[in-house]
């Protein structure tokens, strides 16, 4: 008899709500379920992959953790049953990938299922030691190029950030100009200096301007996914650098169409909360 993952050649997610439920717990999003549909799409294009003995490891200490450490805990038991090589290890993992994602509203929240997959790239992505000594940069971002169609990359991204700020900045405005609104709201969001749930960037916190370019080039980004990104962002650098931050917003106004000027409306809508004149100036020339 063909084992499930032969006859079914179609990588699948699993079953998830498209909300978190009341008394549920997003570390569900990582459970039994999404562990079979991880070997499933690794064996289509990975016959080798050890299903059964990587579910048993897989399963061994997950109960008690939370989301994100279930992240990291099923990405250190891939790293056990994959290829030693990282190259081949996260080509296997690019290759039982599911098909992009073609909407940028009501995701879901099945895409947690490549939380490991991007706990892998940011655990051992950043260390030639874990690549036979060859650098990994690359390959590491091509995988967080076709992650973040399909989830986000946010979270792996910033080790890259901190790590390799110039190379991994200059890769990321690149990719401001890509045809896929999930990868150019990556190139904001994953450089948020204080992006919730994720490692802070102190560099970033201590001087934003760096990171100015990727924003200006995507304040008038044609999707709202994205400048409402811009936006959050320009509220984080506000908690920092206040007077940085309203004087692009001052800047930005001139000119400005009715998308840019919610952008900027949301990107003080804090700090015009607690009745900073700046953001409430801001507010009010923007309406």
């Amino acid at each position: 008899m063909p084992s499930r993952s032969t006859a079914n050649p179609t990588p699948r997610l699993p079953n998830a709500p498209r909300s978190i439920q009341k008394g549920s717990s997003l570390a569900n999003l990582l459970d039994r379920d999404a562990i079979e549909c991880l070997v499933h799409n690794i064996r289509r294009v990975h016959p080798k992959f050890d299903g059964k003995a990587f579910q048993r490891s897989a399963l061994n200490g997950l109960k008690p953790l939370s989301i994100m450490q279930r992240g990291q805990h099923l990405a250190k038991t891939l790293r056990e049953y994959l290829p030693s090589r990282y190259e081949q290890a996260v080509r296997i993992l690019i290759k039982s990938l599911t098909p992009p994602l073609t909407g940028t509203e009501d995701l879901g929240l099945a895409v947690f299922f490549y939380l490991p997959h991007v706990s892998f790239v940011a655990t051992y992505g950043l260390d030639p030691v874990h690549n036979a000594g060859h650098d990994p940069f690359e390959i590491s971002m091509v995988a967080q190029y076709e992650l973040t169609k399909r989830f986000s990359a946010e979270f792996s991204i910033r080790p890259f950030l901190i790590k390799w700020p110039e190379r991994t900045l200059a890769k990321l405005m690149e990719w401001t100009e890509d045809q896929d609104p999930h990868v150019r709201r990556l190139c904001s969001e994953g450089t948020r200096p204080r992006l919730p749930w994720a490692t802070r960037i102190p560099a970033f916190i201590k001087d934003p301007r760096p990171v100015l370019p990727i924003l200006e080039t995507l304040k008038d980004d044609p999707d709202l996914y994205v400048r409402r990104s811009v936006a959050n962002h320009l509220g984080d650098i506000a908690k920092d650098h206040p007077r940085l931050a309203f004087e692009l917003c001052e800047r930005w106004l001139e000119g400005a169409s009715k998308e840019r000027k919610w952008l900027l409306r949301h990107a003080v809508r804090h700090p015009a909360k607690k009745g900073v004149k700046a953001a409430l100036r801001i507010r009010t020339l923007a309406k």
